[in-house]
């Protein structure tokens, strides 16, 4: 999808650190997360778990938000891992908030065996949500 591997190598590796800092004590299920602007800034994220599951923030959504934070508006990639038997997918809630702010990104899912598949965001989010155009 046009994305080198020198970038996945370098997202999958960010991921992964981000994902030893994961805060799921209900779930057990540490998920990480990097994102890389299209001039090469990388920002990570890990899922951070609430007892009240509404206010659960995905590790997509935490490494998107440090990076809209810190100002910067065009990705080209973004990269979920987990320890799964597959490569993990972003949940529906990532899929549109990821789509909202970067609707051309290639999604890299991934697990620790170093698998990876990639799609477009658009291809993963078929009829996405968003406001009316006439």
């Amino acid at each position: 999808m046009g994305i080198s591997r020198e970038i996945t190598g370098k997202l999958y590796d960010a991921a992964v650190k981000a994902r030893m800092n994961s805060c799921s004590p209900y779930s057990e299920f540490k998920v990480g997360a990097a994102i890389v602007t299209q001039g090469g800034k990388i920002f990570s994220g890990c899922n951070i778990e609430s007892s009240s599951f509404g206010l659960t923030m995905c590790a997509e959504r935490n490494a998107l938000s440090a990076a809209l934070c810190a100002g910067e508006r065009d990705f080209s990639a973004v990269l979920v891992v987990a320890d799964t038997d597959k490569p993990v997918s972003p949940c529906g809630a990532c899929r549109q908030l990821i789509y909202d702010y970067a609707p051309d990104i290639t999604v890299i899912m991934a697990n620790l065996k170093t698998e990876t598949l990639d799609m477009k965001i658009k291809d993963m989010l078929k009829y996405p949500f968003g406001p009316c155009k006439s």
